[in-house]
């Protein structure tokens, strides 16, 4: 599709699901016009989050409600500036640009100000699925929610915008702005540096990144995984040691040898099991080593009370996405020591395939990336039919128990077992 008058809605197309069952067809809407600040970006890729799939199908409707439909999921984008307001001074037409979880905070609270928009005090906008709070991050027509990344255009602020580095693969860009900064944001807070001993729980499309960022901070990385077949991997992606999380005995070895436990796990889990591999004692500035949980389930409301509990001195913590700093940090930091994630382009008539691998638990720790730049190609030749999906995909229920029951029975195994003493 030709870009539309900036000055005007601009109608695109994009991949939406009419409800929970995630069947994936192409919609046409528009994104609003462009503002003074504003970047339009034609897209050529986006990555496929496991959030996307907690997301669209409503498992994260017992916390935050049930989502909006139709619904346009996707916060790993990567292409091209085509267009930029008036105002715009951080990006130029031509320039490679990317948009993660984030489209919009009001700037002016204590978190905004130190680059962390993603705890905005007076909430942040996500880059689908959600409501324009503060101004920035209009739809068209006004009112209505955000739509995300599975789509031809993205109009973002260029406050939001990440700037891609022109030697760093457009298609692996995306994954960066999720995967890599929700593993180096935790890293760079709890001060991973060289000869930190990092554990990085569950080995998909987190738990790779997670691996190459912390070796690349100079980390000793421990892989810790239920598939013992999952160590070659782990060897390859920069990791030292590798755990079977079901071997008694490598479990009783690692005991007491890490300073921060990273656990990437999207499901429910017993992740308690897990403290006992951390040092007890604490560093120089009463940070004690600590495992924080980072998959959507009902152990990341556990982790962010015992967080508030305690403070530094927690031994248990919870982590999201970062923040717009953190995020062209880790896109920086990847392009200088060329780290990519394990990575495959797939056309967006896929949509049902990918997430039937990501519901199964996602082995192969591959991110899946939507190839943008075909799907135009084939609006603009007027062949929509080739981007419909099979059908809806056949997906479990969902197991995050992440609802009332499920927290609340988390936070009482918190204090009933003195995990945060």
């Amino acid at each position: 599709m030709d870009v539309m008058n900036p000055k005007e809605p601009m109608e695109f197309v994009c991949m939406a699901c009419d409800d929970a069952r995630c069947h994936f067809k192409p919609l046409h809407a528009h994104r609003r016009p462009l503002g003074d600040r504003d970047v339009l970006i034609t897209l050529k890729f986006c990555g496929v989050c496991h959030s996307d799939l907690h997301n669209a199908g409503g498992h994260m409707a017992g916390v935050m409600g049930p989502p909006k439909y139709p619904f346009v999921p996707g916060h790993e984008l990567a292409g091209i500036v085509v267009a930029v307001g008036s105002a715009v001074t951080m990006f130029s037409v031509g320039d490679r640009a990317g948009v993660g979880c984030i489209v919009d905070s009001c700037l002016k609270c204590v978190k905004c100000e130190a680059g962390e928009e993603q705890m905005c005090v007076n909430k942040m906008t996500g880059t689908y699925g959600s409501d324009d709070k503060h101004g920035r991050a209009a739809t068209w027509p006004p009112g209505g929610q955000t739509l995300g990344g599975y789509a031809t255009f993205h109009v973002v602020d260029e406050r939001f915008g990440v700037k891609i580095p022109a030697t760093y693969p457009l298609e692996a860009a995306g994954p960066v702005m999720c995967a890599g900064v929700t593993m180096y944001d935790p890293m760079k807070r709890y001060g991973v540096k060289r000869g930190s001993k990092v554990g990085i729980v569950g080995l998909g499309g987190l738990g790779v990144m997670g691996a190459k960022i912390a070796r690349a901070l100079g980390a000793e990385v421990t892989v810790i995984s239920r598939s013992a077949t999952k160590e070659t991997l782990a060897l390859r992606c920069g990791a030292t040691n590798f755990v079977c999380s079901e071997d008694k005995e490598d479990m009783r070895r690692a005991r007491g040898t890490l300073d921060l436990i990273l656990n990437t796990v999207p499901i429910a889990h017993d992740y308690f099991r897990f403290q006992k591999l951390l040092k007890h004692s604490g560093g120089e500035d009463g940070q004690r080593a600590k495992q924080v949980i980072l998959g959507l389930h009902s152990g990341l409301a556990t982790g962010m009370v015992a967080l508030g509990l305690k403070g530094k001195k927690t031994p248990l913590a919870a982590s999201g996405i970062g923040g717009i700093r953190a995020t062209q940090e880790v896109m920086d930091l990847c392009a200088a020591h060329d780290i990519v994630p394990e990575y495959r382009v797939v056309p967006v008539s896929q949509l049902t395939e990918i997430y039937e691998e990501l519901d199964s638990g996602n082995d192969s720790g591959i991110r899946y990336v939507l190839d943008i730049a075909s799907m135009a190609q084939a609006v603009k030749e007027g062949n929509e039919e080739s981007l419909c999906t099979s059908g809806p995909p056949q997906l479990s229920p969902s197991r995050s128990s992440l609802n009332g029951q499920g927290i609340i029975g988390e936070i009482a195994k918190l204090f009933c077992c003195c995990y945060i003493c």
